[in-house]
């Protein structure tokens, strides 16, 4: 049964439904606390101030949102002045970074496939577990951002150095995961498969995968941070675009006004990707 928040009983009491209204103001309760505590340190600032920019003010903001969305980076030549919006959205200094950054993680995602499936492997076949998990788990334990000067002397300072660091810093966590997931399959429904007459391809792939898909997917949601922070690591180090690599620009010439729009421009690139994974698989699982 819903009830009401207002009763303070409800706060500590497990058994407590709040109403689907209770629930949307409750979530928003800290976004706007947060939003009134930066606006608070901006106003303090600016009053001893005028022209600081570590805590930017909202019309500093919006003016580095501008810049940003329809303005193109500095190292690129201006657009003509008669540019529609469309033109200069398509030129400007976010998009250029978005699509440099967001090709290289939806390439290092495609790679994480292999490691994946080898995980299924290792779980539902023993020789593949007995010969990759020593291994993957020893190479689990490696700092990922350690590698990154092998990675640049083998591939070069160029795309492939990034995305390496990426897969290399997530695969193994992925692959280990999976393996896990995998053997929590209860061993009478692989036994019930072989009498009905499957083969061990179908048992991995029509019994097996299947089940563990809504897990493995969980696992990929939460694999996105990482992923993220290994090619900010990549592109603040060794780049010439990308988010992060502007980020550390800006950086060198204190520009909060464009940092902050950026760092919240990821969180909801990454908030919309795992609400969009969310969808899939309720879509896809929706027994879940």
């Amino acid at each position: 049964m819903a009830t009401s928040v207002l009763d303070p009983r409800n706060l500590v009491d497990i058994q407590a439904r709040p109403k689907r209204s209770a629930t949307q103001i409750l979530s928003w309760v800290l976004f706007l606390a947060s939003i009134a505590l930066y606006a608070h340190f901006s106003s303090v600032r600016h009053r001893e101030n005028s022209e600081d920019r570590i805590v930017p003010s909202a019309k500093q903001l919006v003016q580095g949102i501008q810049s940003s969305v329809f303005h193109p980076a500095e190292e690129d030549d201006d657009l003509d002045p008669g540019a529609t919006r469309w033109q200069q959205i398509r030129h400007s200094m976010i998009w250029k970074d978005t699509v440099a950054s967001g090709s290289r993680f939806f390439i290092a995602m495609a790679l994480l496939v292999p490691a994946i499936l080898l995980g299924l492997h290792m779980g539902i076949f023993p020789y593949f577990g007995a010969f990759f998990l020593r291994y993957v788990l020893f190479f689990d334990k490696i700092v990922a951002l350690s590698l990154l000067p092998i990675l640049f002397i083998v591939f070069g300072i160029d795309e492939w150095s990034k995305i390496m660091l990426m897969v290399i810093g997530v695969a193994p966590t992925l692959i280990l995961d999976t393996c896990q997931i995998t053997r929590a399959v209860p061993r009478e429904q692989i036994v019930k498969a072989f009498t009905l007459k499957c083969s061990n391809l179908d048992v991995a792939y029509r019994v097996v995968f299947p089940q563990i898909l809504p897990n493995v997917i969980n696992s990929v949601r939460l694999s996105l941070k990482p992923l993220a922070l290994f090619l900010f690591a990549g592109e603040m180090i060794a780049s010439t675009d990308g988010l992060a690599y502007r980020i550390a620009i800006m950086r060198r010439h204190m520009g909060m006004d464009i940092i902050i729009p950026y760092l919240l421009w990821v969180a909801l690139l990454l908030f919309g990707l795992d609400t969009l994974l969310r969808f899939l698989n309720r879509r896809l699982h929706p027994w879940l």
